[in-house]
């Protein structure tokens, strides 16, 4: 269990204004934890602090711009003097096939130089959001955890996705992917940390509504058939507690067979892939 008291614990949440960030928050500071919530959108900082209460400290910011997670970083240390647990929730996502983000809409059709470059910018896109933030934040605090926590955790939600490919998730995988990667090199790095690696499939919610590419979501809805938001919130919570460290499945089954199946039979996997978001190639 977690070796300092749960109302001393330091936590920064990152991507807190909505869905597993949010929740994750409300948890945290029901238990009396100090909590430090960061998101873009002022107006859900500011509502999110006030049902927090007065341990919370509301940080409007970009995980991906230096200077705010410079400054969210003063703020933590003036406030409480040091961090203890990161989760890194923030992300974006992308819906298309590859080669339609370049205007190529038919089998054989060559895409143009415009057209190409404009793939390449939304592909700029997901790297920012789902590569560069994580990498800001492990920069940025990283050290500051190893300084002055006694039991320092970081906790990156990352996605089914950085684990088995699927059509029209080939960006968001990629990019899902490499933070996953960079995280779990960083654990190799800094020992006294504890990294943990959260992989749901589906969850509820409006996620899709952050895509860098304005796709159509093809899947069965999320509202109806997603991971529960307050479930991969306690699963989080409670596996930093736990110091479980190594990456996390959720549900473990039948996702890990998944994964492991594709090495031996990609062909069966991609079958179930291309069923799940209703994909069908030219």
């Amino acid at each position: 269990m977690l070796p300092h008291n749960e109302q001393e614990e330091r936590v920064l949440i990152l991507g807190a204004s909505s869905g597993v960030g949010h929740t994750i928050a409300k948890k945290y500071a029901q238990r009396g934890a100090k909590v430090c919530v960061v998101a873009r959108r002022a107006d859900k900082i500011k509502a999110l602090e006030a049902e927090c209460g007065k341990e919370c400290l509301g940080q409007v910011a970009d995980m991906t711009v230096v200077e705010d997670m410079v400054r969210v970083r003063d703020a933590i240390s003036a406030a409480w003097g040091g961090l203890d647990t990161i989760h890194v929730c923030a992300g974006v996502s992308a819906l298309q096939p590859i080669l339609s983000l370049a205007g190529s809409s038919s089998v054989g059709e060559d895409a143009g130089a415009e057209g190409i470059q404009a793939a390449v910018d939304i592909a700029g896109r997901a790297v920012q959001g789902n590569f560069n933030g994580p990498l800001v934040a492990a920069l940025t605090f990283i050290p500051m955890l190893e300084r002055t926590s006694s039991s320092p955790s970081i906790l990156l939600v990352s996605s089914l996705a950085a684990l088995v490919p699927a059509p029209t998730r080939a960006l968001y995988a990629a990019t899902k992917a490499s933070s996953l990667l960079l995280y779990q090199a960083l654990a190799i790095e800094h020992p006294r940390v504890a990294f943990t690696f959260v992989l749901p499939s589906t969850i509820e919610g409006n996620f899709r509504a952050s895509a860098v590419d304005s796709g159509p979501v093809r899947e069965a809805d999320p509202n109806k058939y997603g991971l529960k938001t307050e479930y991969v919130a306690a699963r989080c919570i409670g596996a930093v507690d736990r110091r479980e460290t190594g990456s996390i499945v959720l549900p473990w089954f039948p996702n890990m067979l998944g994964h492991h199946l594709y090495y031996v039979w990609p062909s069966f996997v991609e079958r179930i892939a291309a069923k799940k978001y209703n994909f069908k190639a030219a």
